[in-house]
């Protein structure tokens, strides 16, 4: 994953470009906390959408600022471990969702 900052406005804006890569990595790194277990999506599951979507938005089509959804939320049952429950949206459009079921 790439990363910068940038200023936006007088402030400072972190910016990331999330790049596929083929490596087995599904533990973050010692130090780094991102929520419960079932949240995590492992390294697979994220090639298979990441091909399945063409590394693009499924609304949109955009290339940047990409995020892995789970279509339904985990909070709601929904499972991270199957590439059928995950899809990529922008930032725009994950956060127009956000938990809802669509």
């Amino acid at each position: 994953m790439d990363s910068w900052t940038e200023k936006s406005n007088g402030r400072s804006v972190f910016k990331f470009k999330l790049v596929a890569v083929e490596e087995e990595i599904d533990q973050p790194p010692s130090g780094i906390s991102i929520g419960s277990p079932g949240r995590i999506i492992p390294t697979s599951v994220k090639l298979e959408v990441w091909k399945r979507d063409g590394g693009k938005c499924v609304m949109c089509g955009a290339t940047d600022e990409l995020h892995f959804d789970h279509i339904i939320p985990v909070a709601k049952g929904g499972t991270s471990l199957s590439a059928d429950n995950i899809q990529l949206l922008c930032a725009r459009h994950n956060l127009e969702k956000r938990d809802r079921i669509e």
